[in-house]
């Protein structure tokens, strides 16, 4: 692909955002979040420096969305215990990973990345004049990159991942392989992405590190703290949390949920928005919602056995009540979603076909923890055969803990390379 077909690709793009805006709440965020970006930009600057205390200079790290911010998270918070002369900026280019860290204290800036394209990649660098930027995992702009490249601005990829379909390694990939040379150094999850990496010439500045999100889970369950209403609704009953669904795992589960009224069931849309939210209730009647459980006035009655939750947050905590995990995604085109979050909690995790993208389910399902199915009647006797055979089901669960533990030490890593490296010394 050239610059001209990128820059068309963008033009599209922002058409594309426009038009699904007008039945679509978190396209029509995502427009109006980059409303007036740069006077937003330098709202939030003016702010940071204005806090009492010495000048700070600026990290950078970009995300696209909630889930590469969680695996960007261990890395951010290891730098500011070490580094505190330094302020941290976050941008996210998805309203989901924007609109669920803006309030948080994690970050001393968080903003919307604007549309990629010359100008903008000037302003926004010019705006945050980093020290040091980190890209989480994938999602590559040409001009942004390009533009800290001539500045001579570090570029470290974090948890990055390659396969051999991606643009880099096509015949017509010659601008995405371009992207590749802006970068200062590769962490990567796997021995196959440094060695697709190789294949272009990159050799000397690409690392096996493993995936920070191992780090970051195994944080979450250390620290868990008891959701009062949730223990209030499993009470001692087997539970079964399906999080991050789509329609299509819905429907997987529908028949099951609905036949087996003895376990308690809790299920977390991927998306919240009023619209979904009402599909989701009208396929799973007499379920209730977890603000009904925040409502004082609401009476729990004991035959309610499906719990729908309608926030954000909450996902990381909620695999700790189950008996069995199911994560959503498999079904779709983008693949399974996170399943370290429950599997670090010791638990079997079923999940949709769709997992040859991500290596940490190919891991899991290879150590025993992780289970995919196809068809409905096969994830019935799954479950079933679980639950029934207790024996089973701690093995199970074993095997998908200890495949977590087995696996941290990325965020030390990168650490580790910064500090030697001396990329953060005035």
């Amino acid at each position: 692909m050239s610059k001209i077909l990128y820059d068309i690709f963008l033009g599209f793009y922002a058409i594309g955002a426009r038009v699904t805006a007008l039945w679509k709440p978190k396209a029509r965020k995502w427009l109006a979040g980059r409303k007036d970006i740069f006077s937003t930009i330098h709202k939030e600057l003016s702010a940071a420096a204005c806090k009492p205390g010495p000048a700070k200079r600026n990290i950078w790290m970009h995300c696209a969305s909630l889930g590469e911010f969680e695996q960007g998270r261990p890395l951010l918070q290891n730098l500011k215990r070490m580094y505190p002369g330094y302020r941290f900026v976050i941008s996210f280019f998805s309203p989901s990973g924007y609109e669920a860290i803006r309030k948080e204290e994690t970050a001393d800036i968080v903003v919307y990345l604007p549309m990629d394209s010359r100008s903008n990649a000037v302003k926004f660098i010019e705006a945050i004049n980093p020290c040091l930027v980190f890209w989480v995992k994938y999602e590559y702009w040409f001009y942004y990159l390009s533009e800290l490249k001539r500045r001579n601005i570090p570029v470290i990829l974090v948890s990055g991942i390659f396969r051999k379909s991606q643009p880099f390694f096509k015949c017509y990939g010659s601008i995405w392989r371009s992207m590749l040379g802006f970068f200062t150094h590769f962490f990567v999850q796997n021995e196959s992405s440094k060695e697709l990496l190789e294949e272009l010439h990159f050799r000397d500045n690409v690392t096996v590190n493993g995936d920070t999100r191992f780090d970051r889970v195994m944080a979450v369950a250390n620290d868990f703290t008891p959701i009062p209403f949730i223990d209030s609704f499993c009470g001692n009953n087997r539970v079964i949390v399906a999080g991050s669904t789509w329609e299509e795992d819905e429907i997987e589960l529908n028949h099951y949920v609905h036949n087996h009224p003895e376990i308690k069931f809790i299920i977390a849309p991927h998306e919240i928005d009023t619209g979904n939210m009402q599909r989701v209730m009208r396929n799973f009647p007499g379920a209730i919602t977890y603000s009904d459980l925040l409502n004082p006035a609401f009476v729990l009655a004991g035959d309610i056995h499906i719990l729908i939750i309608n926030n954000i947050g909450m996902l990381s905590r909620l695999y700790h009540y189950a008996s069995i995990a199911y994560v959503g995604g498999g079904f779709g085109t983008d693949g399974v979603h996170n399943v370290l979050e429950a599997a670090v909690y010791g638990k079997p995790v079923i999940f949709g076909p769709e997992y040859d993208k991500y290596a940490e389910a190919i891991g899991l399902v290879e150590s025993g923890g992780g289970i995919s199915f196809l068809l409905p009647l096969l994830l019935e006797k799954i479950i079933d055969q679980l639950l029934i055979d207790d024996l089973l089901l701690k093995k199970t669960g074993e095997a998908s803990r200890n495949f977590v533990f087995a696996q941290g030490g990325a965020t030390a890593g990168i650490t580790g390379f910064i500090q030697e490296n001396r990329l953060l010394t005035s």
